[in-house]
């Protein structure tokens, strides 16, 4: 059994992102796994980070994930990046010291150590732009940044990333193709 630390960031429960993480729930569950769910935008986290030490949410996020295999990013990709709200959950909870620090080389130079190593993580991502111009033109930004930027960053190399374009424009049985798509990811965990 694995415990699955699920962050959800869309403010929508009608939207193709809810039922993204409706159906990767219900699936994860079949098997016998537990999901912890993190809702940003009903539990209101602010994504404001000024250099203040962590607050008593950003510890209990940093508590749950300790003691989970596997973490879940569910959220549309708006202007190349994953909403604030989840782009501030990442700078607050996903920080250093406590997901990597960095091993000095020499002067102002070093390279991170991360502190999340055996941990798995799984990112779902909805796009209006078709597939070719995200890989084409835009050399795949997001996909990049969250795993060398994020992820490898904190120990995390077993990433998988589940993308889903041109969403707002696809017909219903495409959409339900990619619902399929999430449930077989939700079984093979």
């Amino acid at each position: 059994m694995k415990k699955v630390f699920l962050v959800y960031g869309h403010y929508d429960d009608k939207s193709f992102n809810a039922a993204i993480k409706n159906t990767f729930i219900e699936n994860v569950k079949k098997n016998g796994h537990n999901v912890d769910c993190v809702d940003l935008y009903k539990e209101k986290f602010n994504p404001v980070y000024a250099g203040e030490k962590p607050d008593e949410v950003v510890l209990d996020h940093q508590k749950r994930i300790e003691i989970s295999d596997v973490i879940v990013l569910i959220a549309p990709i708006w202007n190349f990046r994953m909403p604030a709200i989840l782009e501030g959950w990442i700078d607050k909870v996903l920080a250093p010291p406590w997901a990597f620090k960095f091993k000095k080389l020499f002067g102002n130079y070093g390279y991170p150590i991360g502190n999340l190593k055996g941990k798995s993580a799984i990112v779902f991502c909805t796009y209006g732009s078709p597939q070719f111009a995200i890989r084409t033109f835009f050399l795949n930004m997001p996909t990049k940044r969250l795993r060398r930027g994020v992820f490898n960053i904190c120990g995390i190399t077993d990433v998988i990333y589940k993308r889903y374009f041109a969403v707002p424009f696809v017909s219903e049985e495409k959409r339900k193709r990619y619902l399929k798509d999430v449930e077989k990811t939700a079984l093979n965990i």
